[in-house]
């Protein structure tokens, strides 16, 4: 039931054939928990998992549900090459996670380079795959496989997406919890990048009528829901379920849409008009997903006074963040 509902979403497992999905850091917090989703999808018929530990136990594990996905277990740098070659997605969960104090700005120095050597390898073993990156800080990361990307001539920006479907996952409980809703069928757009003020709620856009404390209350939580987490963890990890949970819709709507599925829409960082006025070629919007990945970048629509000072924060922060990884591949 919980399969033929959740992951089916009304789409026919034989309308897909051979779609592999490579996990690059499946025995983490986050990359367990997604790949088990992902075997769960008929849409996925190789999952390939690769770690540099403990990924065949991993991949062990999930080869017994039973569902007919195909799944494959590769564990450290000289097998990452067998991992992602031919890979239609590659999900991205790979690097260290938050501690408390930590914001996703401070994992930069460790992250990027797991990041840039899996952009690497991409580029030689599958430059057609379509990445999705998790791995934070996402307002850097991305602009780093990009650069990588660029650098072996097989750049796509339809292809490359930052994954901000937690943001819109979190708006949408918390909006519910205080209107009273039911949180699944709550829509709010997220816009922006993926951390601290440079996530913007676009709450005027949901239909409902909330005072300021509350606009302010929620735009703060939205912003820095993870922080919640963190800090219950107590010291022991960041958000990895509800991560996982927001990969995986992300990774089967792009997916649904690669096999042909019309209006498909979902959030992303990508690279975008949306405020290229303003200096910023990477922001998240609502995309709609198409056969070759981004088929449109949604605009803003109508914001708020509340929402455009929202949005002039956000833009420094942005320009300051992708500069940054930018730079670590020049200088490297």
């Amino acid at each position: 039931m919980f399969a033929s509902t959740v992951f089916k979403r009304g789409f026919a497992s034989s309308a897909v054939a051979n779609k592999k999905v490579a996990v690059l850091g499946a025995a983490g917090g986050i990359g367990q928990p997604l790949s088990l989703l992902l075997k769960l999808n008929p849409l996925v018929t190789h999952l390939s998992l690769y770690d540099i530990v403990n990924t065949p136990g991993v991949a062990a594990d999930l080869s017994h549900i039973n569902t007919n996905s195909k799944v494959t277990g590769h564990k450290g740098p000289a097998e990452l090459g067998a991992a992602i070659a031919n890979s239609d997605v590659i999900v991205i969960p790979a690097g260290v996670p938050r501690k408390p104090g930590m914001t996703r700005d401070d994992l930069f120095n460790t992250n990027a380079g797991i990041v840039k050597t899996l952009a690497e390898a991409a580029a030689q073993h599958a430059p057609k795959a379509h990445i999705l990156v998790i791995a934070n800080p996402v307002n850097s990361t991305v602009p780093i496989v990009a650069e990588v990307l660029k650098k072996h001539g097989v750049f796509d920006p339809k292809r490359l997406f930052g994954v901000t479907t937690l943001d819109v996952v979190r708006a949408s409980r918390f909006v519910s919890e205080v209107k009273g809703t039911n949180p699944v069928d709550t829509k709010v757009t997220v816009v922006g990048g993926h951390s601290g003020v440079t996530i913007i709620p676009l709450l005027s856009q949901t239909g409902h009528k909330f005072t300021q404390e509350e606009l302010e209350k929620l735009t703060h939580r939205i912003q820095y829901g993870g922080d919640e987490v963190v800090k219950a963890k107590d010291g022991t990890g960041s958000a990895t379920l509800s991560m996982a949970q927001a990969g995986a819709r992300f990774t089967v709507s792009l997916l649904e849409a690669l096999s042909g599925k019309k209006n498909v829409v979902e959030p992303s960082y990508v690279f975008s008009e949306v405020a290229k006025k303003d200096g910023v070629e990477w922001f998240s919007s609502n995309v709609e997903l198409g056969p070759e990945g981004v088929a449109k970048v949604h605009p803003l629509g109508e914001l708020s006074a509340f929402e455009q000072k929202l949005y002039a924060d956000a833009i420094p922060e942005l320009k300051k963040n992708i500069a940054k990884g930018v730079e670590f591949v020049a200088k490297n």
